[in-house]
């Protein structure tokens, strides 16, 4: 099992994998999986709870994470929304700073390495490939879900969710050729519905995907 939060784990699978570069436009997937993330954390550690139309805090204990602990509070503001839509779109608003957070806590861990570079002399392009000492952690959960998907592995629950939201928010193509994706199809779909927590949060994060694609 890794020793690295769902939100980390969201967030290195949101990188390239060759370049370091972060996947896609912010605002977009990797916001919505980053929050779909964090919300997921809260519920593994008992502090929100949900069903098919809601989701509260449970437990406003704190949890010594410090992102995590800044999503619980925003969950308590007033007037916070009640459903799984509305809380990742909350929480959503404050990706780009959890993401850069995430980022330099990889890069003290040594999994990271933070690249400054020029485009044209002009624009800055910041990349976080891969360090050589972290490679193990860094590609543990592309690893893990390339495993239990080509092998069929009922995976654990954590993991489950973590397919799920890679699944909801578009990033299983980073990880799987596309004959690999159609010959899972079928257990992917199982084994990301084995979840209630699942077919919350991620039929809510694809939801939101799809409707800013289109819109």
């Amino acid at each position: 099992m890794s020793g690295l939060s769902l939100a980390e784990e969201v967030v290195l699978l949101s990188l390239d994998d060759e370049t370091g570069r972060p996947v896609g436009r912010s605002g977009m997937a990797p916001d919505l999986a980053l929050a779909g993330a964090l919300l997921m954390e809260l519920a593994l550690a008992g502090r929100v709870d949900s069903d098919r139309e809601r989701i509260w805090v449970a437990d406003s204990t704190p949890t010594g994470d410090t992102l995590a602990d800044a999503a619980l509070t925003q969950l308590q503001a007033p007037d916070v929304p009640g459903d799984a839509r509305g809380a990742i779109l909350l929480l959503a608003r404050e990706s780009p700073a959890a993401r850069e957070a995430i980022l330099a806590r990889l890069v003290e861990a040594g999994i990271l390495r933070r690249l400054n570079d020029r485009v044209l002399w002009v624009f800055s392009d910041r990349r976080y490939p891969k360090a050589e000492d972290g490679q193990a952690e860094a590609e543990g959960a592309r690893a893990r879900l390339r495993r239990m998907l080509l092998a069929e592995e009922i995976p654990a629950p954590r993991d489950a969710l973590l397919l799920g939201l890679a699944r909801a928010a578009g990033l299983l193509p980073l990880i799987f050729t596309e004959a690999e994706l159609e010959q899972v199809q079928g257990w992917l779909a199982l084994v990301t519905r084995i979840e209630s927590l699942n077919r919350s949060l991620g039929t809510a994060v694809a939801e939101l995907r799809a409707g800013r694609l289109a819109g």
